[in-house]
């Protein structure tokens, strides 16, 4: 079930904030749990056992290494239980098909013939929800948060149907005293209903206008794409999963809010970021921080020798890549970042603050934005051939392959696509940004939830229009 989908927005939401907060306090948890395997449930039925066998096993286990703390090989060996148990399955399901279609091409390559598989479905939001139950493990064995008292508690904390499809990633110390007392209160909930309004807008009325003009340019031959319109779709796509994501991310904050959760945030403006190191500060925050203490760290971090530093960020982002994804296209596309994360390392990141935004800001928009051809691309074929026609300056054209320019973006897709770049890049403007920001503090508060009411209804009429005469538009990172 999406966020921005009818049957969510009139039907599961209001019945399940109608429940949480008619029923007693003593319920409410026992309400989200609920609601949040019913949702689950909506769009894979059949990996809700999935979910709740793997979250017994976690459950028991994180009890288990936090009994035996003191005797460290059985803590341990309760731990790699746990490690092996969440990696194989997510290999499994997420890998097997990559891991079968590379074999099969070896023994093609061979001469040998290859049978035929059934490829494995993929549950949805198994990537997040396998990283929260390793770092909850990981960080029990560390004794940096005890374990859950009540099952309920921590299958709450996997479930919890906000964040279960596509993040945040949550660590368990950072909700734990929520899951058990939390504060409401009208201020609260109309934060949340703003911010999850904000995202709708961003998911309904941006990235998916965009899409229509990144679908319709990767639809095509990739030999017949000229310069002019390649340029237009990879800037339509940085945008696209830029909004398609954090909209997911705000709606999930906001509707967390809503029932009292106080989630951290995933994006922080990222396309004003000066480096790549700054873009990954700022780019899906909570895999950043997984991948940081989770793996960069336990490898040496920065506490060991340069060349070895190298290889460890070379490692993470190669898996971060991966993880995103089992195509060789992710690969290089955590590659990509993970070079320009040691040239940051090596020499740019000393010279990057002498040098203006003006410069910097653009140059490592660009270097992202080179990045999205290999995540967007099916094959690297593609990839290599879409950056054939980003730069050959002379198939600049206004019909390729039937296709005319009214065709290709209408006037409503490039209205769309400027205020994206606006919505952006403004921020990076400092004196604006400083004035912006002095002109709110001044509105009276009545004032400032007078006009944030007026938005918030004019977000959500836009948007359901929108999504009612629109085509069905899943999140980019829910096949992640």
């Amino acid at each position: 079930m999406l966020f921005s989908s009818l049957p969510f927005l009139f039907l599961f939401l209001p019945i399940f904030l109608l429940a949480y907060y008619l029923l007693p306090r003593s319920l409410r948890n026992i309400v989200v749990l609920v609601f949040s395997y019913l949702f689950y449930a909506w769009g894979a039925p059949m990996f809700v056992l999935v979910l709740f066998g793997t979250t017994i096993i976690d459950y028991v286990l994180g009890r288990l290494i936090a009994r035996y703390a003191t005797k460290g090989n059985v803590s341990r060996l309760f731990l790699w239980i746990s490690l092996l148990s969440n990696v194989g399955l997510l290999v499994y399901f997420k890998y097997a098909n990559f891991f079968v279609g590379e074999f099969q091409v070896l023994l093609s390559s061979f001469g040998f013939s290859s049978s035929s598989f059934v490829a494995i479905a993929l549950p949805i939001g198994i990537s997040f929800f396998t990283f929260q139950k390793i770092s909850y493990i990981v960080d029990v064995y560390r004794g940096t948060t005890p374990p859950a008292k009540k099952f309920t508690d921590f299958a709450l904390y996997i479930a919890l149907f906000p964040q279960l499809i596509a993040g945040p990633i949550v660590r368990y110390h950072d909700i734990a005293s929520q899951i058990i007392s939390r504060t409401h209160s009208f201020k609260k909930f109309f934060s949340g209903l703003w911010r999850f309004s904000i995202g709708l807008g961003k998911k309904v009325l941006i990235a998916n206008e965009l899409s229509q003009i990144v679908d319709t340019v990767f639809a095509l031959p990739v030999e017949s794409i000229p310069f002019t319109y390649a340029w237009i779709a990879i800037l339509a796509y940085a945008f696209q999963i830029y909004f398609d994501f954090s909209g997911y991310s705000d709606m999930a904050i906001g509707l967390s809010r809503m029932i009292g959760f106080d989630i951290l945030e995933n994006f922080r403006l990222p396309y004003i970021s000066r480096t790549i190191t700054e873009f990954w500060r700022r780019w899906h925050i909570s895999l950043s921080r997984f991948m940081r203490e989770y793996l960069y760290i336990p490898l040496g971090g920065n506490r060991v020798s340069a060349v070895r530093m190298y290889g460890n960020l070379w490692i993470v982002f190669l898996l971060s890549g991966f993880w995103h994804g089992a195509a060789w296209t992710f690969v290089i596309w955590g590659a990509w970042h993970g070079f320009f994360l040691m040239c940051d390392k090596m020499f740019f990141k000393a010279y990057a603050k002498k040098i203006s935004g003006l410069i910097t800001v653009p140059l490592t928009f660009f270097i992202v934005s080179m990045g999205w051809v290999f995540f967007r691309s099916e094959t690297l074929s593609y990839a290599w051939g879409f950056f054939n026609a980003l730069f050959n300056v002379f198939s600049i054209g206004t019909v390729f392959s039937g296709i005319a320019w009214g065709e290709f973006i209408t006037h409503r897709g490039l209205f769309v696509l400027v205020i994206a770049l606006l919505i952006s890049f403004i921020p990076a403007i400092v004196p604006l940004s400083k004035k912006v920001i002095q002109w709110i503090s001044c509105i009276s508060p009545i004032k400032k939830v007078a006009f944030q009411s007026v938005c918030i209804v004019f977000l959500l009429l836009v948007s359901v229009m929108a999504i009612t005469n629109d085509a069905f538009h899943p999140f980019i990172y829910f096949r992640f």
